[in-house]
Order: structure tokens, then C-alpha cells, then sequence
């Protein structure tokens, strides 16, 4: 079979090109940043970003090499579904604080870059400290009930009701409630 594809062929093609589009992007590289870091020419990384060639074992194990991830990874024919739900007994308490407060992950994204999305209750006088995550994260908090003191780096701010913050993740921060009813808040957590 000269230059033609065995069956299945077309679908592997394809999850190579969509994986690692996908992966390139999530790294910040361009074409010739990621052909520089796996040793291949451009125009065999274009060819295999359009489902096109047939690359052989030795370039894919570069690839995936220089983007961080098993060779398995690349080839799988198995899309993620474009919809993950995340129903309510999903749905995990992975802080407690003192006065009964709580921080609860409703979803979450995988592998890096990864999205994580909570939903905070801080009673009052409750603080979360949070050490910094890895550089290059970011944090977004919109307050719906109360008043949330945020403490970023040494920096405090006061979000109130009805207002959203952006914020560096990788400093250390915490999230308090320095008032007398509960403060509610949904944070998403961008995890580079």
C-alpha cells in the first residue's frame, strides 16, 4: 500500500492534529518554537497539525517529548467530550473553617492548563490563607453576598457585593470575612 492509509488511519491523524494544536497552544509556542524543541522541520509539524503525512514512531516520540507528555497521549483516538458535567454530588467540600464555613470545588479542568471553579461560604471572622500556586496562575472572585477582604501579596482589598477581582494566584493570598454576616463568593482558579 503505497503512500495510501490502513483503516483507522484517518482517526489517529486526526487526534494527532487536534492534540497537538491543543497542547501547542496551552504551551504559548509557536510552530517554529515547538519544531525547534523536537528536532523536526516545520513543514512536518504543519503537515501533522492538518491531519496530513503519515509522521513515523521516532518524530511523534519527539513531539510529545518536547510537549511534556507520554506518547499515548497523542495518539489517543478518544476525544474529551466537548461538555463535562459536574452534577451536585460531584461536588467536594475541600475546606471547613472554624465558624463553619466552607469552600467547595463544583468543577475542574485536566491536565495544565487547568480551570477550577469553587463556591466559598466565610462566616465571620473566618479567613482562608492560601499559599501561592505555580507562576503563571490566576484567579478571578466575584462576590455575591457581603464583603470579602483579600489579601494578595501583602496587599488587602476590600470586594464588595455585586464586584469581581483578578488576581495573581501565584503570590500568597487568603480570602476573609472581616464582617458580621457571611460572605458568598465564586472563585475560578486558572492553573498554568
Amino acid at each position: 500500500m503505497s503512500g495510501g492509509r490502513l483503516g483507522g488511519q484517518d482517526a489517529i491523524g486526526e487526534a494527532v492534529a487536534r492534540t497537538v494544536r491543543a497542547l501547542r497552544a496551552g504551551h504559548g509556542w509557536s510552530l517554529d518554537e515547538l519544531a525547534g524543541r523536537a528536532g523536526v522541520s516545520k513543514g512536518v509539524l504543519v503537515g501533522l497539525e492538518q491531519g496530513r503525512g503519515n509522521p513515523n514512531l521516532g518524530t511523534l516520540i519527539r513531539i510529545s517529548d518536547a510537549l511534556g507528555v507520554p506518547l499515548t497521549r497523542l495518539v489517543q483516538v478518544e476525544e474529551e467530550p466537548p461538555v463535562r458535567l459536574f452534577r451536585p454530588e460531584r461536588h467536594v467540600v475541600l475546606w471547613e473553617g472554624e465558624q463553619g464555613g466552607t469552600g467547595t470545588l463544583l468543577a475542574g479542568s485536566d491536565p495544565r492548563p487547568s480551570l477550577e471553579l469553587w463556591n466559598w461560604v466565610l462566616r465571620p471572622g473566618e479567613t482562608r490563607e492560601s499559599d501561592a500556586h505555580v507562576p503563571g496562575t490566576k484567579e478571578i472572585v466575584f462576590v455575591e453576598e457581603g464583603t470579602l477582604t483579600l489579601s494578595v501579596d501583602g496587599r488587602t482589598d476590600l470586594v464588595e457585593e455585586g464586584s469581581a477581582a483578578v488576581f495573581a494566584g501565584d503570590r500568597a493570598h487568603s480570602y476573609g470575612n472581616g464582617g458580621d454576616a457571611d460572605v458568598r463568593f465564586v472563585l475560578a482558579v486558572l492553573d498554568l
